[in-house]
């Protein structure tokens, strides 16, 4: 029976490799660039966590494991990126499942890829006593690791059941996003940003769910120290990153890819 489970998984291993293969090329027919996530069975090295957690590399997919101490980020450090669109396919475990897709992180993030960030410590049931949750405050304040990114750049939220301006699509708390349609159990969605200018679009299968144009005065304000500082000007030409953030939430991203806006 060992044998014989083994043979089904390589088998679907081994579908699942094709399938992405012909995904692959017919996205560079149209036009699109993959970044590799994944590269001989681990995360690609183009990409280089930096903060608590991990990704794990699951049937070609990268998975966020979350870690108590504090988030964490997968950052693409090869290149920067302009005016284009960033296609990204990911699973969330849970419509609360939360992560994120960040954008124009500017330059400094590269020296705050080694930060030690204040470790928190949760209690049995997950939850944080204020002396631990004023250590990921102090993280925040002063931009240390992946915080640095929240403060430098934009994040594209994924959690699909929060508010407006929390939830799935949304710049983080600086724009609302549409409500989406439940996803069905094990569904994958497709995200397309898109970097013009000032001006990032969001849509979700298809659907736009959000706008933001970093020029506008009319941005609301930060609640929290959660919340991304408007005082900083995110770059036009940025790196980009994908997040893992508590313990449970559980993300799968299995695609990244890059398309150029064409110009007159």
């Amino acid at each position: 029976m060992k044998t014989a489970r083994s043979k089904l998984r390589w088998s679907a291993v081994l579908c699942a490799a094709i399938a992405g293969f012909v995904a692959c090329q017919a996205l560079a027919d149209d036009g699109w660039r993959v970044l590799p996530l994944v590269t001989d069975g681990k995360v690609d090295p183009a990409w280089i966590h930096m903060g608590y957690g991990t990704f794990t590399v699951v049937d070609g997919a990268v998975r966020t494991d979350c870690d108590e101490r504090g988030m964490g980020m997968l950052l693409y450090q090869k290149e920067k990126f302009g005016n284009c669109q960033i296609r990204v396919v990911y699973r969330a475990e849970t419509p609360k499942s939360n992560a994120g897709v960040f954008v124009r992180i500017d330059d400094g993030v590269l020296s705050h890829v080694g930060d030690v960030m204040p470790a928190a410590k949760r209690e049995a049931n997950g939850k944080l006593k204020p002396e631990e949750l004023a250590k990921i405050e102090e993280a925040s304040v002063k931009e240390l690791g992946a915080w640095y990114p929240v403060h430098h750049g934009y994040e594209v939220q994924i959690m699909d059941q929060t508010d407006e301006r929390h939830r799935t699509g949304a710049l983080y708390s600086l724009s609302t996003a549409a409500e989406l349609p439940k996803a069905d159990a094990g569904a994958w969605r497709t995200m397309i940003i898109t970097l013009d200018g000032s001006n990032v679009i969001v849509k979700v299968d298809g659907k736009e769910v959000s706008r933001f144009d970093s020029k506008s005065t009319d941005i609301a304000p930060a609640k929290t120290w959660s919340e991304p500082k408007r005082e900083h000007t995110r770059p036009e030409v940025g790196y980009i990153g994908l997040q893992n953030h508590d313990p449970g939430d559980v993300v799968y991203f299995k695609e990244v890819c890059i398309h150029p806006l064409s110009r007159p």
